[in-house]
């Protein structure tokens, strides 16, 4: 098929929902695009940001693996994280080859670009920003604390998060994405440490807003501890609309199955819950909801289906 004429699809996020979507994704005949945060502040991403003053690229190094068709080893070795104390502790393999492409070329971007030449990745990998930033989030009680990394471990009601310095410069290629797009999707994961990161950056939420592609949100499964405690799926949306508007989502991808007792028990004990997906506030709040059952049961922890979602969300392009 003429690649002018395959729908062209876009997904933000970060974290680890990202990657499962973009498996799925990266073998249908579609053109496929990643915008991924560069927020996160923790571990060997931390480190380098500060060291080389560079955008996080933790999060951009799973897209990368997701997305490569290299072989087995190469992708072990891209993804290899150093235990030995020393240095190198803590890092991992991927993280450091983006941080040396980066210095070699003298962009992030286009250090992303070689080591995906070299990876042979399908779809463009772009980072929603060239530029480094950190998040912060005003809590309802009015403490401010500042870190990607500490956001959840406060354990307070997030009023809402921001990004440091101010302006942060979207790239261009991003939001020329997101408006060319026939299908955006905003990816499951940490509502407000990897999702809003990316949506909140300027250009990007009138972008959102004014694309003619139809704008689905997967809403995650479960709730998480010290970000989205006792959220519904209408509360997940309400905290997106609230940062950017009410124009910037269209649908809601909710899965309708029960999840397993000793599932529930496992995140339970981590104070996790199964997303209530409150229909009626959904649909008044104008989203088409779409249910299905979209997580893979083989695993331990819940997963989105690789294949499932990725069905579900082709399917939509075409109606």
């Amino acid at each position: 098929m003429d690649s002018r004429k395959r729908p062209r699809v876009v997904v933000l996020g970060g974290g680890t929902g990202m990657p499962v979507l973009l498996r799925g994704l990266k073998d249908l005949p579609i053109d496929l695009t990643a915008l991924v945060t560069v927020a996160d502040d923790g571990g060997s991403t931390g480190r380098l940001r500060d060291e080389m003053a560079i955008p996080a690229p933790g999060d951009i190094r799973n897209v990368i693996a997701a997305l490569s068709d290299a072989e087995p080893m190469l992708l072990d070795l891209f993804q290899h994280r150093f235990k030995v104390g020393n240095g190198l502790s803590g890092h991992s393999m991927g993280n450091l080859l983006l941080a040396a492409m980066t210095s070699v070329t003298g962009n992030f971007l286009t250090g992303i670009q070689e080591i995906s030449r070299v990876l042979n990745v399908k779809g463009e990998i772009f980072p929603i920003s060239n530029d480094s930033m950190s998040l912060h989030a005003k809590m309802t009680d009015g403490t401010v604390v500042s870190g990607e990394s500490n956001i959840p471990l406060a354990n307070k009601k997030i009023a809402h998060v921001y990004l440091s310095p101010q302006p942060v410069q979207p790239l261009p290629d991003a939001v020329n994405a997101i408006t060319d797009a026939d299908l955006v999707v905003v990816a499951p994961g940490s509502l407000y440490t990897s999702i809003l990161p990316n949506l909140i950056i300027p250009q990007i939420d009138v972008a959102l807003s004014q694309t003619k592609a139809n704008v689905v949100y997967v809403c995650n499964v479960m709730t998480q501890a010290g970000e989205t405690t006792d959220y519904t799926a209408a509360d997940h949306v309400q905290a997106i609309r609230g940062h950017i508007g009410e124009e910037c989502i269209d649908s809601i991808v909710v899965h309708n199955e029960p999840i397993r007792g000793h599932v529930r028990e496992v995140y339970a004990e981590e104070n996790a819950a199964p997303v209530i997906y409150d229909t009626e506030r959904l649909l008044d709040m104008g989203l088409r909801i779409i249910e299905s059952d979209i997580i893979d049961p083989s695993k331990t922890a819940l997963r989105h289906d690789t294949q499932k979602i990725a069905k579900l969300l082709y399917s939509l392009i075409h109606e």
